[in-house]
């Protein structure tokens, strides 16, 4: 779906916080949330100018954060990502992943993508987030399979479940605490 559980929200926004990047890659955007709550939550200050009681949103230009995202299915996008997301990718994700540089994003994210691909596919796309992150690479993937197809999209459909150990032996060895899914990250914050 174009959209994760609920109850992960707050640890990967919190990740983030933390993390302070001044370049974020978000893979697999589905309708846009977390590049919203990103924008809001890493750029807040300069989102806005506030004199006197006049208060208006500063252009783009003076905002300090850049939060690209990639998408698979064009279908998903949404006004938010002609808002938060500084630019978009649309395609398939290892595909436009191969042709990034080498660390040119402080913050790779993919939140519930990584069971869309076959193992040694995902096996790949963990790698090249790791590759194109400077500074940390930040995934979840739910703790048990669950059946998914969908019709319109065959980009929803899940193909894997992975476990805490393969993803450690993918550089992946940082976990934040969820009842639900993995979130694993290459570095601590």
């Amino acid at each position: 779906m174009p959209f994760s559980h609920s109850g992960q929200i707050t640890a990967i926004v919190r990740f983030a916080e933390r993390l302070q990047p001044k370049s974020v890659l978000d893979v697999g955007t589905g309708m846009g949330q977390y590049g919203f709550l990103l924008r809001t939550n890493l750029e807040h200050l300069h989102l806005f100018e506030i004199d006197g009681s006049l208060g208006r949103q500063r252009p783009r230009e003076q905002w300090d954060i850049r939060i690209d995202g990639i998408e698979g299915f064009a279908g998903y996008r949404t006004p938010v990502h002609d808002y938060a997301y500084t630019q978009m990718f649309f395609g398939e994700a290892l595909q436009i992943l191969r042709a990034l540089p080498t660390a040119s994003y402080e913050l790779v994210m993919a939140i519930d993508i990584l069971e869309h691909f076959d193992t040694p596919d995902g096996e790949a796309f963990a790698h090249e987030c790791q590759r194109v992150s400077g500074r940390a690479a930040l995934l979840s993937t739910p703790k048990d399979f669950v059946e998914q197809h969908v019709v319109a999209n065959p980009l929803e459909d899940h193909r894997s479940v992975w476990t805490r150990e393969q993803l450690a032996a993918l550089g992946y060895s940082h976990v934040t605490a969820d009842a639900e899914s993995w979130i694993v990250s290459t570095q601590p914050v």
